[in-house]
């Protein structure tokens, strides 16, 4: 019966997407005009490539978001490294910059293709990926289906299954089961996550670690870390990383609280989304602040209380800069965003306690901190207040922070260890030339077939 159910589901949502079709060019239209696509490369999310495929075996890696392309970087350079070509797919404009900036030698970025079957299947046509890596949380039914309609694995890497998302997947009961069995394997972050992967049909779960632990410190550019320095020179300076819309309300009137007694304390507030800066800067002033935008190249004057860092890829700026962090997120309902960045950079780290998506990394950060999360803007101008009268105390909070979640390490090579047996038949492959490729995917076809009858 859940068979049934599930088939049925399935079909549901199929039938959706192709309902969706004459509505998605209304869809593309008003994101873009969001600044949440790009106007160009628009074709990308029906699936229609805006380059043309390289030659040999190629591995697709899918990403959500910025903070996922930063972490899966270090498996790019190392599956790259080998003469593979990796095809990075995303969804956001900003983790497409950051791709643009970033992907080594023999790597290519495309918008991802929504979720609708003729989209998904010109995608796969076109690129007729020999592997597919999943990072993270994304789950797309159609996607997977298609996968496994034409016998391309399909592993998990970095995966992440929440109690939250667990709950909302269980209430399907065990008619989702047949999609998940779908996935050859799922390498998880924690013990938890590859439990509940496992209890949804994910057999193949298993724990390696998180990747996000193995990725390099985030640059600073020298000139502007030092111009940021003198500009702020005499000031206590202190960052609100990757906050969202009701986390800067709370933030700022911290802010207003601590500067009563210290006159020289600057915030600096760095959105998730840069694209809202410009109306968050206005809100601000509107609200009594005095606000500076880094986009527009406000100076930064004894007079400015916030400073709006609304640009691209200059959290590791900040955070050197800044000796405190709050870590956003974790103040309202999105389950907290990575606080690995800050570690590796030893600053103190600040958060809310609405930590879902990395659950058991904020409790290690808790347990080697001794700190509770801060809960509204009372709780964090207090929490200023005691560590910036503290030299000492602030750096001890950021060493016992950083050596907390050092243990975390080692994600990247029990990765690739993990996935060496669907690597290495590539990387020979890619030395043996395009005749042996066709050969190996009919052996590979005909293999699973057998193994799934």
């Amino acid at each position: 019966m859940t068979d049934v159910i599930g088939s049925s589901a399935r079909g549901l949502y199929r039938l959706a997407g192709y309902a969706a079709m004459p509505l998605v060019p209304l869809l593309l239209a008003w994101r873009t005009r969001k600044g949440k696509e790009e106007r160009t490369r628009r074709d990308e999310r029906y699936g229609r490539p805006s380059i043309n495929r390289p030659a040999g075996p190629l591995v697709w890696i899918h990403v959500a978001s910025v903070g996922e392309t930063n972490a899966v970087m270090p498996l790019i350079a190392r599956i790259a490294a080998e003469g593979l070509t990796v095809l990075l797919t995303s969804v956001t404009v900003t983790s497409a910059r950051v791709a643009a900036q970033r992907l080594p030698r023999g790597a290519i970025h495309q918008y991802a293709p929504l979720d609708i079957q003729p989209f998904i299947d010109r995608f796969l046509d076109a690129w007729k990926p020999d592997l597919a890596l999943f990072f993270e949380s994304e789950l797309w039914p159609t996607t997977m289906t298609r996968l496994a309609a034409r016998r391309i694995p399909e592993i998990r890497i970095n995966a992440r299954m929440t109690p939250r998302s667990f709950r909302r997947w269980r209430r399907f009961g065990g008619a989702m089961a047949p999609l998940f069995e779908g996935v050859e394997l799922a390498l998880a972050q924690s013990d938890g996550d590859a439990e509940r992967l496992r209890a949804l049909g994910l057999k193949q779960a298993r724990s390696v670690g998180n990747l996000k632990f193995d990725v390099p410190a985030p640059g600073a550019e020298p000139v502007a870390l030092e111009d940021f320095r003198r500009e702020t020179e005499g000031r206590a300076v202190f960052v609100a990383a990757s906050t969202h819309e009701g986390e800067e309300t709370v933030v700022a009137e911290a802010h207003r609280a601590v500067r009563v007694g210290r006159p020289d304390f600057l915030s600096v507030i760095v959105p998730r989304h840069p694209v809202r800066g410009p109306a968050l800067a206005a809100n601000l002033a509107a609200a009594g602040f005095s606000v500076a935008l880094r986009s527009r190249g406000d100076p930064v004057t004894d007079a400015t209380d916030l400073y709006i860092a609304d640009t691209l890829g200059e959290l590791g700026l900040f955070y050197r800069a800044a000796p405190a962090a709050f870590i956003g997120g974790t103040l309202v309902p999105v389950g907290g965003h990575n606080p690995i960045e800050a570690a590796l950079l030893e600053t103190a780290i600040l958060h809310g306690p609405q930590v879902e998506n990395a659950a058991e990394i904020f409790k290690a950060l808790d347990r080697g901190t001794g700190r509770a999360p801060v809960t509204d803007a009372e709780s964090l101008a207090a929490a200023l207040d005691e560590l910036y009268a503290d030299p000492a105390a602030l750096r001890a909070l950021a060493e016992r922070g950083t050596a907390a979640l050092a243990p975390f390490s080692g994600a990247l090579d029990a990765t690739l260890a993990a996935l060496r047996p669907y690597l290495a038949p590539l990387v020979v492959a890619a030395s043996l030339g395009q005749r042996d490729m066709v050969r190996m995917r009919r052996a590979r076809a005909g293999k699973t077939a057998g193994r799934k009858s």
